[in-house]
């Protein structure tokens, strides 16, 4: 893989959400969410080029509107990683970064982390990134995707359950709540950041992959990697994201928004 390679951040987004539709043109002050990805993707240092995928004319309109690049796709993928792969099809590049289009507020630094390793090692075709959990309400959260990884940083598992356990503590809500688990010295597990760097070359790999058992048992698409023995190293960031999953998450990030100014 040459380090001068063209590398390419896709960022797909869809209209069609059961707990928030239309959540890419969702304004969060006086922007589109997807502008703000957009944005912060154009600020990585490592990325040549940026477009949005899209199976919405809607959300297409609204991107070419901010002056974005956006691709029109089908409708009918199973997975934003499926999407990624029908954009670059045809576009000259070496690394592909999918890049979700519901975190207003991904640091550029991390799209530039999670294309290091592709960068570095000719035997790796996926990259993506983790934080420590230090309390007790996120490692229970089924909406957040835990991470455990070998010796050398690549992937064993992922799940929404928390991972892994600790012999120490009951396997219940009441002893994880437990206030001296809830500190920054003590790290309960890893949280999966889900941004992720793919050599070009793997993706028609990926989706002549079946859908696997337990990608559709815990509704992560990357456990279809790791079912087919890919390796997926792992990164470790300390800079995290608010994900925008209901319309209510649209506060949070208004108010992190506004603490930084």
């Amino acid at each position: 893989m040459p380090i001068n390679g063209k590398i390419l951040a896709v960022i797909p987004a869809r209209w069609s959400s059961v707990r928030f539709p239309g959540k890419p043109i969702a304004d969060i002050l006086g922007k589109p969410m997807v502008q703000w990805v957009y944005e912060q993707a154009q600020k990585a240092s490592l990325v040549h080029e940026v477009v949005i995928a899209t199976d919405d004319k809607r959300i297409y309109d609204v991107v070419l509107g901010f002056g974005g690049n956006a691709v029109m796709t089908s409708p009918h993928h199973q997975s934003g990683t499926d999407r990624v792969a029908e954009v670059v099809r045809n576009l000259e590049c070496d690394i592909v970064v999918n890049i979700q289009g519901d975190e207003p507020l991904i640091p550029s630094e991390n799209i530039d982390l999670v294309i290091e390793p592709l960068l570095a090692r000719d035997d790796l075709s996926v990259s993506t990134l983790m934080i420590a959990i230090h309390n007790s309400s996120e490692m229970l959260d089924p909406d957040i995707c835990k991470v455990v990884v070998d010796n050398a940083g690549c992937a064993l598992y992922f799940t929404r359950a928390p991972i892994p356990y600790n012999r120490d503590f009951d396997y219940i809500e009441e002893t994880y709540s437990d206030t001296k688990i809830d500190s920054k010295e003590w790290i309960l597990g890893f949280k999966h950041i889900g941004i992720y760097a793919y050599k070009k070359s793997f993706l028609p790999q990926f989706i002549n992959m079946k859908v696997s058992k337990l990608e559709n048992s815990e509704k992560l698409e990357q456990l279809r990697i790791l079912e087919n023995r890919y390796l997926i190293q792992l990164v470790e960031t300390k800079q995290n994201s608010i994900g925008v999953d209901r319309p209510e998450d649209i506060d949070k990030v208004i108010k992190a928004m506004n603490g930084k100014n």
